[in-house]
């Protein structure tokens, strides 16, 4: 058992984040199938599982870079690790406001993580919380997390009090919710942010205490719904949340929601943003204009932003306007005998989900029919935004291009996960982003899947990869010393060549790549690099190479400056 903390330390902090994530893993599929409030889609669980997955991933690469220290990792660093990753991973209405409430906890927490520093964090992240929702609703998840403030407050010096007292005032403030939202009470259903928020502080206390808390039947208690057009109440799951027969919430009729009326918007849109603050407040109410559900959190520069729209370019323009968006995300949502539901059509035979280091290929992979995930620059995609974007395929049978070594687990935990779901997946272990690109241009629908999937790999490992990168800091290389500022080339991922500038290292790195042979250069040229080196590589490799031709794709905003393919 390990040793209970006097404060809430990293190590403590680590262990929340983990236990919380195992938490909203088990709860996940009862929390979606009690969620009906601001939309009835059914995916406030999942959507609050992969914001804690992202949590907890960026809090594991702390400790990581700590292996091999003698200590742990700051408590600032971890909390602030944890409301960053949260920000940006945070899915949906519920996951971004979760995001918002670990970002207020992560600017007190830095500072201490004893008693009164915790009681101080709460307080800040519900405010924090109401704050950057544009219309605060009472029986939502806010009115769980002020209420857990409030319990908390008091003069113990023992963290297990606080903690336990937190939990407790969430649990007595999520069993009525029915009571102060018409739509909970209706549907006979506490609310599912709420209760996942409970979740989260259910595992603070057993990172704190050693033991998990006992669930009872307080977060449903104190009324025995009755059923809504003849659905039939058959009991309290963990946490005391009435459902009906097969899982779902006891509901069948029209759901009218306070913000967006009855139908609702047309559409969810969801994006990461680069803008400074009083850029943001004009975005915030020319958002408020467009839609409801609106939630902005974030600061330091970087911002979540969701909102229900009709007009999803509006809401995407509008964030051109403010800053530079990007990982936008646009969900359609369809009215249906009063219901919010997604657009479920029949499931395509078969899709490819490819994973790109910026937005231009991903314009280009999205033009050839795949579905894509971003990587930004130091924000590796978790095993969670994987599967989801094997769930936006929508197909039944799916090619995974990680294009990354580093995802290599990750991909296969996901493609794991997707194959429970019904999915047959197939991981193809691309290296690099221009293997994936060669196995994409040799994918055919229309033949077996075994025999794609193996034209697809022969592909990939048949283009040889590199890239250049700037030398961060002085370090040796297999090339040798290099300097901060200094060009490396580097050939399937080994540094091959340190170089002064773009042109001139990049025409090395090919004149090595090319003494071995090839038919085909490919180069993807990031955001800050001109078409003039293009054509000069271009022109190189025609006058050294009579037999080989070159493609060239803008890369967009992307770590490397050049990526450079020979198949």
């Amino acid at each position: 058992m390990p040793q209970l903390p006097d404060d809430l330390d990293a190590v403590a902090v680590r262990r929340w984040c983990s236990l919380a994530l195992e938490a909203l893993g088990r709860e996940r599929a009862e929390i979606d199938a009690i969620n009906v409030y601001p939309i009835a889609d059914g995916d406030t669980g999942t959507n609050l599982y992969l914001t804690l997955e992202s949590a907890a991933a960026a809090v594991e690469a702390v400790f990581a870079a700590h292996e091999t220290g003698a200590t742990a990792p700051a408590t600032a660093d971890a909390v602030r690790a944890m409301a960053h990753g949260a920000l940006i991973g945070a899915r949906g209405n519920s996951g971004t406001i979760l995001a918002q409430l670990l970002r207020g906890m992560a600017g007190v927490l830095a500072d201490g993580g004893d008693a009164a520093h915790l009681r101080l964090a709460l307080a800040r992240a519900a405010a924090a919380a109401r704050q950057a929702v544009a219309h605060p609703v009472e029986g939502t998840v806010l009115t769980v997390a002020t209420a857990a403030a409030e319990a908390a407050r008091g003069e113990d010096p023992q963290l297990r009090a606080v903690v336990s007292a937190a939990y407790e005032g969430a649990r007595a403030a999520l069993a009525k919710t029915p009571e102060q939202l018409a739509v909970l009470g209706r549907a006979g259903v506490v609310d599912a942010g709420g209760r996942g928020l409970v979740a989260v502080l259910g595992a603070l206390v057993e990172a704190v205490t050693g033991q998990a808390p006992v669930r009872g039947p307080r977060a449903g208690a104190g009324r025995a719904p009755a059923p809504v057009d003849g659905g039939s109440v058959v009991g309290l799951p963990v946490g005391g949340v009435p459902v009906a027969e097969g899982g779902g919430p006891v509901a069948e009729g029209p759901l009218d929601c306070p913000e967006g009326g009855g139908g609702g918007p047309a559409f969810e849109v969801i994006y990461l943003l680069e803008a400074r603050d009083e850029q943001v407040d004009r975005l915030r109410a020319r958002l408020d204009v467009l839609g409801d559900s609106l939630v902005v959190v974030g600061g330091d520069g970087l911002w979540h932003v969701h909102v229900h729209v009709d007009d999803a370019g509006a809401a995407v323009e509008a964030g051109v306007e403010a800053g530079r968006p990007y990982r936008i995300r646009i969900t359609h949502f369809a009215t249906e005998s009063g219901h919010d539901v997604r657009v479920q059509a029949e499931p395509a035979q078969r899709a490819v989900v490819v994973v790109v280091p910026g937005d231009g290929l991903a314009g280009l992979c999205t033009e050839a029919g795949a579905t894509t995930l971003i990587a930004r620059p130091g924000e590796p995609p978790a095993s969670g935004e994987l599967v989801d974007a094997i769930r936006r395929a929508h197909a039944r049978e799916v090619v995974l291009l990680p294009n990354d070594a580093a995802l290599r687990h990750t991909a296969a935990a996901a493609a794991e996960q997707a194959r429970t779901e019904g999915v047959r997946v197939a991981l193809v272990p691309t290296r690099a982003a221009v293997q994936g690109i060669a196995a994409l241009a040799v994918h055919e629908p229309d033949r077996g899947f075994d025999e794609d999937v193996v034209a697809m790999t022969a592909a990939a490992g048949a283009t040889r990869y590199a890239e250049l990168a700037v030398a961060e800091r002085q370090s040796w290389t297999m090339a040798g010393v290099c300097q901060a500022g200094d060009i490396l080339g580097l050939i399937d991922g080994d540094v091959a060549v340190i170089g002064a500038e773009v042109a001139a290292t990049a025409r090395t790195v090919l004149d090595r790549m090319l003494a071995a042979g090839g038919e085909l250069v490919t180069l993807v040229l990031g955001e800050d690099v001109p078409d003039a080196v293009a054509d000069a590589l271009e022109e190189h490799v025609r006058e050294g190479h009579l037999a080989v031709d070159t493609v060239v794709y803008r890369g967009g905003h992307q770590r490397a400056p050049l990526l450079i393919g020979v198949e």
